[in-house]
């Protein structure tokens, strides 16, 4: 059975350490990103579980999560806020997002462990479910970008294929085509403008050596 595979988001460098040493031993495959913007280059689509801060950077954890569950590619990812962040309008926040579980700082290394478990074995089997999704004739797999029509391959743009998953991930939501437009554009500008970022934070580290 394939290791499950964790990202560790957290800009506490010697907190991601810890984590992903301990995860290690446990027996997960541990990645870890300082940031937001990092994370979201990483793929998170790959990963069977997000371990994410809340208070970083230019982009929150609250805004990652947002963005990690708007995405039909990433929106069954389990996240797992671990902040110090600790009101109950801020648990009630993370959880609304969509969060599967929020600990408060300081927090044991043996806690996280315990969480990471029951979170995983909630989602694991409903998981491997829904990376496709079915509607009568049509399949859309999540995980390929690949759509079959009564088994038959359908030839899609990624724009066809972002709505069509968009629509089939909100069955019964009522969407304008303005609105449809506007959720694949926004996904697709926020997507360059990490890019950008990244790219324009690189060249003033490497300016300021």
């Amino acid at each position: 059975m394939a290791k499950h595979k964790i990202l560790v988001v957290d800009d506490e460098e010697s907190l991601c350490e810890i984590l992903q040493f301990n995860l290690e031993v446990e027996g997960y495959e541990a990645d870890v990103a300082y940031s937001a913007e990092q994370a979201l280059r990483m793929h998170p689509e790959r990963y069977s579980l997000i371990l994410l801060d809340v208070m970083m950077g230019e982009m929150s954890g609250f805004r990652m999560a947002q963005l990690l569950k708007a995405d039909p590619e990433t929106a069954r990812v389990p996240v797992i806020f671990c902040t110090a962040k600790d009101s109950e309008d801020d648990t009630v926040a993370g959880l609304n997002i969509g969060a599967d579980d929020y600990i408060t700082k300081p927090f044991s290394v043996r806690e996280v462990l315990a969480r990471v478990r029951s979170v995983l074995r909630r989602t694991s089997a409903a998981r491997a479910e829904s990376e496709s999704i079915r509607f009568e004739g049509l399949e859309i797999d999540l995980r390929r970008k690949v759509c079959t029509l009564d088994g038959k391959e359908l030839q899609l743009t990624k724009k066809e294929f972002e709505i069509l998953a968009l629509l089939l991930s909100n069955r019964g939501v009522i969407f304008s085509r303005e609105e449809i437009l506007r959720r694949i554009k926004d996904r697709a500008a926020e997507q360059k403008q990490i890019l950008l970022s990244s790219i324009y934070l690189g060249v003033l580290s490497r300016h300021s050596q």
